[in-house]
């Protein structure tokens, strides 16, 4: 059997893509209401408001400023939060340099986003998703997980998954850092294997129904990566789905058996210490 400490990817025709539209405050817009807590509504209500009139905190601004260094290769100035939505997309849309892909591994930036409503209490779907030793419990694909480091919140850990139809056992390194008080985890791949970066945001949010558990992922391909920003962005979505599926079946399976098991506890131990 062998082992390679990297992504699989996927064998296909190299393809050219077309350049990428002129950045939008559109665009900055859905980067700050995904991973960065803003308020859609109270933006919409206030475009010409800056990002600190906003609410978008020093942190929040750090996590914008790493997404459109990613996405786009541009550094934002440090007095961004001075800014408004739109003055930011025209300082990013200045700098940007969009080029096209001479090759199948190069382009615009990956963007995918997959979500599924789960029908729990959003504490459960959040302790049992966060319990990376327990991957191998709630993810079909992974064939184990080797917690490497924990550093406060933030756990660096190896994810190995089950032998592919030629017998290649695939394995990277990954870090993550939960944010339990704002329900958000931000990761990244250590280890990027076909990829210049892999950057995942998962978000929780209490819906009708249940929990709404929500995976974004940002990436762009290597030059030498045989596949097209395309094909793995298809990968992804399909893999996505499938996952996502598979975890919310199992996590509605333990709720509903930890509901059923609730009450013959509280029978059990009626009338214990009533004199």
């Amino acid at each position: 059997m062998t082992v390679r400490h990297e992504e699989p990817a996927l064998t296909g025709p190299n393809q050219r893509e077309p350049a990428p539209s002129p950045v939008t405050a559109a665009e900055i817009t859905a980067i700050l209401v995904r991973h960065c807590g803003l308020d859609a509504a109270a933006a919409a209500a206030a475009p010409s408001a800056s990002l600190e009139e906003l609410g978008m905190d020093s942190l929040a601004l750090l996590e914008l400023q790493a997404v459109v260094a990613d996405r786009y290769r541009v550094q934002l100035p440090e007095e961004a939060g001075r800014l408004s939505i739109a003055e930011v997309a025209e300082v990013v849309a200045h700098q940007y340099e969009p080029q096209v892909a001479p090759a199948a591994g190069t382009g615009r930036p990956g963007h995918t986003e997959n979500s599924v409503l789960i029908a729990a209490p959003s504490q459960l779907v959040w302790d049992l998703t966060n319990d990376v030793a327990g991957w191998t419990g709630l993810f079909t694909e992974y064939q184990s997980v080797e917690i490497i480091e924990r550093r406060g919140d933030t756990v660096r850990f190896r994810l190995t998954m089950y032998p592919d139809e030629n017998g290649v056992t695939w394995s990277w390194v990954s870090e993550r850092t939960p944010d339990p008080a704002r329900r958000e985890v931000h990761a990244h791949r250590v280890e990027t294997g076909p990829f210049e970066y892999m950057r995942i945001h998962w978000r929780y949010a209490e819906a009708p129904g249940g929990t709404r558990m929500t995976w974004t992922q940002d990436f762009e391909m290597r030059p030498t990566a045989p596949v097209s920003t395309a094909q793995m962005t298809d990968r992804i979505n399909a893999n996505s789905r499938i996952q996502l599926d598979i975890i919310r079946d199992k996590i509605e399976r333990i709720a509903a058996e930890l509901e059923a098991s609730a009450p013959a506890s509280a029978a059990s131990t009626s009338g214990v210490g009533d004199e």
